[in-house]
């Protein structure tokens, strides 16, 4: 769906002040109407729009175009305000007073407005969910779409169009898809409660983490080299093998950058033997460029499933100066991999071969934009 098909609230002029009192025609209440809103005929569809798409819209929703923002607020007893806030949270555009919402729009209003007057959610944590959710399921909607579905959708018989093939094959998907991203999202949930339960932390939102970045070298160069559908296939096979190769060893794939994927992992040992496998796996793919990683351990900030801080910024200066299929680690991480018995950090106990799972050599300290001066250490696999 578009996003003109779920958008944020707007005040209809003309029909009172909304449920809280505040007057509908207050400049800094309106939000924005196009020419091409249907709010001023009364009309609840775009005459523009692509009648199999308004069918595929009623499919996926559940239900036709009901309501106008307006009108969805006061039936779900919210202000324009906290509705409004709401549906730009979630990332939908403005559409002045176009009759285009639902009643599970309203059911959906209703439920976050009622965790909030329960105290069981502050009202910017609300807001943060509700971004939270838009921006994971907007980018997993267009994912599906563009790749998934448009690769299902090639018409069998000539004559017949993509989107005609598109109606009965939703119909078909919908309600598996629907119960597996439930199930996914659950496992997930269990998931990240464990380990804020079983973190030694007291702080959940800032916590010790290794930080790893995974960049393919000479990308920019690339790009002008392959063709798109080239580019596109080398990007996905990069991102399909780092997330594959984190999920496997414990770790968490925290954003993928097209040549460049960022992961945590709780401990230096996991994300060490992460890195080293990212490395190894690369390599011999004869199709994939070389790969560079660089890792940093500390205090990291977390905040709606991204992590912030230092210890990510130095993570991705290493990366930046790390050698071709090579991992860089900082002097923090050095010690925790030393500590954990899991790497040599002295001569004395490099004599110890059998003892350590990776190996550590000092590099030149040098200085690194905006960190002052760090000492890499080049982390490889203890033979």
């Amino acid at each position: 769906m578009d996003d003109a098909g779920l958008p944020p609230y707007a005040t209809d002029p003309g029909t009172g002040p909304d449920p809280d009192g505040v007057d509908p025609a207050a400049p800094d209440k309106l939000m924005a109407t196009t020419d091409t809103d249907a709010g001023a005929s009364g009309d609840s569809t775009d005459p523009a729009e692509h009648p199999l798409a308004l069918r595929l819209e009623h499919l996926i929703l559940g239900a036709g175009r009901q309501y106008t923002p307006f009108q969805a607020a006061r039936t779900a007893g919210v202000s324009m305000d906290l509705a409004s806030r709401f549906w730009r949270a979630m990332g939908f555009a403005d559409i002045g007073q176009a009759k285009a919402l639902t009643e599970a729009d309203v059911l959906a209003l209703r439920r976050l407005a009622g965790l909030v007057e329960a105290g069981l959610l502050s009202e910017s944590m609300a807001i943060q969910v509700a971004r939270s959710t838009g921006q994971t399921t907007a980018r997993l909607a267009d994912w599906q779409t563009d790749s998934f579905l448009e690769g299902l959708t090639e018409p069998p018989e000539p004559g017949m169009t993509r989107a005609e093939v598109a109606y009965p094959l939703v119909e078909l998907l919908l309600p598996e898809l629907e119960e597996f991203l439930i199930y996914v999202w659950r496992r997930q949930l269990a998931a990240a409660t464990s380990r804020v339960v079983q973190s030694d932390d007291e702080e959940a939102v800032d916590r010790r983490l290794a930080v790893g970045f995974a960049d393919l070298v000479g990308f920019t160069r690339l790009t002008r080299r392959l063709e798109e559908e080239e580019l596109g296939e080398l990007v996905e096979a990069f991102e399909t093998t780092a997330a594959d190769q984190v999920a496997a060893h414990g770790g968490r794939l925290i954003k993928t950058l097209g040549d460049e994927v960022l992961y945590v992992a709780d401990d230096p040992g996991t994300a060490a033997e992460i890195g080293l496998r990212l490395i190894e796996t690369m390599t011999g793919d004869e199709s994939m460029p070389a790969l560079r990683v660089g890792m940093a351990f500390g205090t990291v900030t977390t905040r709606m499933g991204d992590v912030f801080g230092t210890t990510v910024n130095l993570a991705s200066r290493l990366t930046s100066i790390a050698p071709r299929d090579a991992v860089l680690v900082d002097g923090d991480f050095a010690q925790a991999l030393g500590a954990a018995g899991d790497a040599p950090v002295s001569e004395v106990d490099a004599t110890e071969d059998d003892k350590y799972r990776f190996a550590l050599q000092p590099m030149w300290r040098r200085p690194v934009r905006g960190l002052g001066v760090v000492e890499p250490w080049l982390l490889t696999r203890r033979s």
